[in-house]
């Protein structure tokens, strides 16, 4: 799929506030309505728009410690991947998980309550999941920078 400069302007404002109207962007863009309409239904079901969402404030929801988790697997074969990705996937607690090169295999975003929520996470699911062999875990003490969007 090819995206010019206007599919970038368009995206740009969306991925900033998707809340926008299509008219709204349309006059920041300087393009009538309907093509707007258009090529944003485009990126849509082209799948460059996966989904629109909010971003919640985790203090004021009482979900205030984020904590980054690299883990290390008892073997690099194909059926531990497996099974790690799996039981990671049914985690709510993990925002996040990369299988990353270096000398660790996945680095894990987890966000929690709070140390005990943490701890508990840590002994009652993450490391009972077959094939774990280290965890080495980072907490944020302050949040210099967070951002959902993409330089276009």
């Amino acid at each position: 799929m090819k995206i010019d400069d206007i599919d970038k302007k368009i995206l740009m404002l969306l991925q900033h506030n998707s809340t926008l109207t299509y008219k709204e962007i349309a006059q920041k863009i300087n393009l009538s309505l309907s093509p707007v309409h258009d090529r944003i239904k485009r990126l849509e079901q082209e799948g460059v728009v996966e989904k629109y969402v909010g971003i919640l404030n985790k203090k004021m929801l009482g979900v205030g410690l984020t904590v980054f988790s690299q883990v290390t697997l008892i073997r690099q074969t194909r059926e531990v991947s497996q099974i790690f990705d799996i039981a990671i996937k049914q985690l709510p607690e993990v925002v996040e998980c990369n299988f990353v090169s270096g000398s660790f295999d996945y680095l894990l975003k987890i966000i929690v309550a709070d140390m005990e929520a943490y701890h508990n996470f840590h002994q009652m699911k993450l490391s009972t999941i077959e094939g774990v062999s280290l965890i080495n875990s980072f907490f944020v003490m302050s949040e210099v920078k967070s951002t959902t969007e993409i330089m276009l």
